[in-house]
Formats: C-alpha cells, structure tokens, sequence
C-alpha cells in the first residue's frame, strides 16, 4: 500500500472538466496530482473529437444559455465566468485554430482533439500535474483519505489538502465513465438525479422496407416538435429507430414522454421552409399519369427516404387531396417506442443535484470535496454545449478551491 500525503489537490477524472481544473490550479502554484482509471486520460474526449472536435457555440451567450434549460440557473455563473470566447482563446493558445464553421458550432482547424490533447498533456506536465493513470476510485478510508484500487492489485492511499471529483456521467462506460460513483456518494448522503440517456437515437417501429432501404440515409432540412418544443436541422434513418442531431436537441421532452406514457409522437416538417397553402398549391399541380413518388419529389421537394417517412407516418395509403396531403407533409406524425440505453448515448442527464453544491461548486454534506462536469446534474444538446459547461464548471471548481486554499491562509 502506497500512502501519498504531499499534494495540495487530488482531481480524480482525466476527462476535460479534470483537466481544465488541474491546469487551472497548477498555474496558481498549487501541487496537483491527476488520478484516471483508464490506461490513458480524456478516452471520451479523443472518440468525440474524432469526427470533428465541437468545442462550443458562437451564438449569443444568452442563446447559449438557454440550450442548459432548468440548469441554466445555476450554471449561468460559471459559463458567464468561462464563456465560449474564453475556451476558444484557451485551445488556441495550445495550437487549435479555432473556427465557427457554417452552422455556428467551433472547431479546431485540425477537426480533432489528439492535436489538442497532446499540447494539453505536456502543458500539464510542464506545470508539474503529476498524472497517475490506472487508479479507480473506491471511495474514502476510516480517516478520510481517498482509496484507489491500482491495477496491479496494490491500493494507494491519497490525502490531499482538496480533492476535485469529474468522473463524467455514465455514457460510453467502455471509455472510463461508468456511474460507479454514484453509489459512493450516495453512502455519504449526497442526493443524486438518477442517471438517464441524453443526446441518444430513439425506436420506430419501422416496417421491413423502410428498414432494409433507408437505413443510414439522413433526412436534410426538417423541423421536428414535440410538447410545444420546435427544432430545425438533420435527422438519420437507422434501423431500428431514429438519431441525429435535432433529435438529440429534443431528447429531454421525448425521453420524459417515453417514461411518461410508454411512448412519444414526434411531427416531423419535412419541407420547413414551404408554408402550408404554398406547398398545397404545388401539390395541386399533379399531371396526369404521374407516380405519386415522382410528384412527391418534383412538386414537393421530398427525398425518397422523406417519401418514405411520410408514408410510415399513415397506416394506409397517402391522403391524394392537395390539402391534405401538404397538412401531412408539414406534420407527420412518428410513433417512438423507446430510447437507446445509457450505454449507447453521448451523454448523460441526471446527476448530482444542485442544491447539494454550494456555489464554489463544493458538496455541501463532505467539506473539501468539489465536483465538475458530466457528475452534474444538466444536460445540453451535442452543438458544443457539452464540453462548453465542463470546461466551465472545471474552471468553477478550480476556483472554488483557490478560494479555500485563501481562505484558510
């Protein structure tokens, strides 16, 4: 047993919330060690910048925070003190080239996070982080000391002045984040909004055909609603359901509805941008001898695979008067059974409850104990909102120590 007494923080998560906050605190002259129970640090970090690292939004800040919902009260202050402009600087200062590409969302001119990732390490290191990797966390000993079971059967003890947990949520377990503390902090009395799936596709009930030629053809420019809720972008056919970004953007009212009621009707506009008695009159249109589909596609813009969705939305043939027809087309409704597993989602809803944080973001029931991140209890749609609160809440946390560290001097 290895017993470490010397260090002014432990930060037990190497993901980007862990990370922002031991830089943070490094650079304030504090002595930091990083803990991560995987082989290396920000597993999730490196696989979601992968098809283009989303580092945040260049909406209006008060849009932005807009996209946190019921959360945007008490993480307004953090995001306000690190806001998108701030994270944009900071990962251009490790090299990023940061750029807003055509839908608003920042990037990193390379469109993937090891470049970044590799700048940040040896930033990291040149601040003296120590990073301790292959280390789980399983909770605290008789005298308070953090407890990390190490791979090769040995346990360390760590006790630091502060510690700083961001072990992320419970999404994409196989990366490192598995919810496993929940039961931990749960034992010390600390109430947690159970973990659920956010940002994940949904089940349809689609019927052989649609599933055999549509899946994997996205659907462009579409406006979905649910609960009085609207939202404009690109939906993914998939065989067992639906996904895609504006469906994640609504995954919170469907996800409840599901609970709710055992299913969800999701409208679907599949031409947003045609007002309903326009779209009638070039239906009304049809030559004669013409196939429903080729008057779809040339009167109605539709794709196949949005043909398809229109037909899936009726339980028999399509209404051929014009009006009808239109009022389908700009409201079809689409049946969702289920939701993909936790496991299978981006990210995770649920988590710590606000009100057991104080506003240095330390539990309030465990003194010295501050938490960041995925733990929390938000949620956000993938655009960049993600990262953009874990990086705040990272920086927050940092803070928050500084904070007591000074305090106590």
């Amino acid at each position: 047993m290895v017993h470490t007494r010397d260090i002014d923080v432990a930060v037990v998560g190497a993901g980007p919330a862990g990370l922002i906050a031991a830089e943070r605190l490094a650079q304030a002259g504090r002595k930091v060690a990083l803990y991560e129970r995987m082989a290396s640090p920000a597993r999730k970090f490196l696989l979601a910048g992968r098809g283009g690292l989303n580092l945040t939004h260049s909406e209006p800040l008060d849009a932005l925070l807009e996209r946190y919902g019921t959360a945007r009260a008490w993480l307004e202050p953090a995001i306000r003190a690190f806001p998108p402009q701030a994270l944009r600087d900071w990962a251009d200062g490790l090299g990023a080239e940061s750029f807003t590409g055509s839908s608003g969302r920042v990037f990193p001119r390379a469109m993937k996070a090891s470049p970044l990732l590799r700048a940040w390490l040896a930033r990291l290191d040149g601040l003296g982080v120590a990073l301790h990797s292959g280390r789980l966390w399983s909770g605290w000993d008789e005298s308070g000391a953090l407890r990390f079971a190490v791979r090769d059967g040995a346990e360390e003890i760590v006790t630091p002045r502060a510690t700083l947990l961001a072990l992320g949520g419970a999404s994409w377990p196989r990366l490192g984040a598995d919810g496993s503390w929940v039961e931990l902090l749960a034992g010390k009395g600390v109430v947690i909004a159970p973990l659920r799936p956010a940002n994940a596709g949904f089940s349809v009930d689609w019927s052989p055909l649609m599933r055999e030629r549509f899946a994997g053809q996205p659907l462009k420019r579409i406006a979905l609603s649910i609960a009085g809720q609207r939202v404009m972008g690109e939906a993914m056919i998939d065989a067992g359901g639906i996904e895609g970004g504006a469906i994640y953007a609504l995954s919170g009212p469907l996800r409840e509805t599901i609970a709710r009621d055992g299913e969800a009707t999701l409208t679907i506009d599949l031409r947003p941008d045609l007002i309903e008695p326009e779209l009638a009159n070039r239906l009304a249109k049809r030559r004669a001898g013409e196939t429903l589909s080729n008057h779809l596609r040339k009167a109605a813009g539709l794709s196949p695979v949005a043909a398809a969705v229109l037909r899936e939305a009726t339980s028999g043939p399509l209404p051929a008067e014009p009006d009808a027809l239109a009022g389908l087309i700009k409201a079809a409704p689409l049946r969702l059974t289920g939701m993909a597993s936790l496991a299978r989602a981006i990210s995770t809803a649920g988590g710590i409850r606000a009100e057991e944080i104080d506003q240095y973001f330390m539990l309030k029931r465990l003194p010295g104990i501050f938490v960041a991140g995925e733990m929390l209890d938000w949620e956000a749609p993938t655009g960049g909102y993600l990262l953009q609160a874990c990086f705040a809440t990272g920086i927050a946390a940092a803070e928050g120590i500084g904070r007591r560290f000074n305090s106590a001097a």
